[in-house]
């Protein structure tokens, strides 16, 4: 079954609001076997409205439109349906009876436009909508198939849950995916490792670009879930061992929540002191359930002054090298591992931007120490982007570290 997404909404176009709906809604179909091979969105217009779901029509079996249902002027969903499948509007006694209720039961008066909510295309069937008042529609006419769910997510999401997905089991296969989180290697070194396996088209190997790491996603169709994890196993695993250690996770885990994990099953600690990443370490570690058993210590020591005064790295030591260098990073990292009696310690350095950098010490510039029972590791790094990138590549590399260092 082929299917179209189309979401309704010139907030949607202003980017005033993100389109999260399409993207919950694509991934529950495609659990059901339901293929999406288009996405569009359309502004409050009628004509061009009509004109979106009249060619999502002629080359999709079943269009999802999202959006538009509520008894405003710019709730266009049920005229445009009517117009493209050439089925009136039909005012539905049931569903006026539904919202005369529905808002005498909360003390408020109706007017027409509420009962606009009411009006069926000819032959549709409402959908119920246990979380609000505009009701989803499913519309089958000439061997297509319209459904107009609502925009809100509090209504939308069990929507789909509750209803959609119940009445597209069964379409003869399933697509499911599995995941492979990488670090530490670039996507463009993944792919050449890996560029058989993306060759082949069931299942098929994809990579993906994320901040400071990169995906690999592993998709297959076949009839049962079963089936499909069966033809993803093999392949997975031989991405694992080509691979190597690079591969840290999959699917969901984030790397914080691995690293916290293998503190956790080798009975150790880490401790963190940071400069120019502000605590962010210590956040992504912090955030994970159970992080109290392995993370008992973490400083922002920005200034100079904190540097010396909550860690004892001596003054003469920053005057002589500068705050931003491997000594000062390699004396947090030991430093914060003393003060905090842990097995790892952690020392971040490092000059953010915008401003701040010089030819020496470009912006992007940022030590990490990981001092541990083995000794103290240090690297250099120059990370891109903007403040925020640098930030996050930092955490993002000193985890890695950490995460080396736990697996040997």
């Amino acid at each position: 079954m082929i299917a179209e997404i189309i979401s309704f909404g010139t907030e949607l176009l202003l980017g005033q609001i993100v389109d999260t709906d399409a993207a919950y809604l694509a991934q529950k179909l495609s659990q059901c076997g339901v293929s999406v091979y288009n996405r569009a969105t359309v502004g409050d217009n009628l004509e061009r409205a009509t004109a979106a779901l009249t060619l999502a029509l002629s080359r999709s079996d079943i269009v999802f439109c999202i959006g538009g249902l509520g008894p405003t002027g710019d709730d266009l969903t049920r005229t445009v349906i009517a117009a493209a499948l050439d089925a009136p509007l039909v005012r539905d006694p049931a569903l006026v009876a539904h919202l005369t209720a529905w808002f005498e039961k909360r003390g408020y008066t109706t007017s027409d436009a509420i009962f606009l909510q009411a009006d069926v295309p000819t032959g549709g069937v409402p959908i119920p909508n246990a979380n609000g008042t505009a009701p989803g529609l499913w519309v089958e006419k000439d061997s297509k198939t319209v459904v107009a769910l609502p925009g809100p997510p509090n209504e939308f999401v069990p929507m789909v849950d509750n209803e959609i997905l119940p009445r597209l089991q069964g379409t003869g296969f399933v697509i499911c995916s599995r995941t492979l989180r990488i670090v530490g290697m670039g996507e463009s070194v993944a792919e050449e490792k890996t560029a058989d396996l993306m060759a082949a088209a069931n299942p098929s190997v994809a990579p993906y670009a994320k901040p400071a790491e990169v995906h690999l996603r592993v998709t297959a169709k076949a009839a049962s879930a079963d089936e499909a994890e069966a033809l993803i196993a093999p392949v997975a695993d031989e991405i694992k061992a080509r691979l190597g250690s690079v591969v840290y996770g999959e699917d969901d885990q984030t790397l914080e929540e691995v690293v916290v994990r293998l503190l956790e099953a080798q009975g150790k600690t880490v401790a963190t002191a940071e400069s120019c990443t502000g605590g962010w370490l210590a956040q992504r570690i912090t955030a994970i359930s159970g992080s109290s058993s392995v993370f008992h210590t973490g400083v922002v020591t920005y200034a100079n002054e904190s540097k010396t005064g909550l860690l004892g790295i001596p003054r003469a030591l920053i005057g002589a090298v500068g705050a931003v260098s491997p000594e000062v990073a390699r004396a947090m990292a030991e430093r914060v591992r003393d003060l905090g009696q842990a097995d790892f310690g952690v020392g971040i350095t490092g000059i953010a931007g915008p401003g701040g950098g010089s030819d020496d010490k470009p912006v992007g510039l940022v030590y990490i120490a990981v001092a541990g029972p083995s000794g103290t590791e240090l690297t250099k790094n120059i990370f891109p982007g903007q403040r925020a990138d640098v930030r996050w590549r930092a955490t993002q590399t000193a985890l890695d570290m950490l995460r080396k260092q736990l697996i040997g």
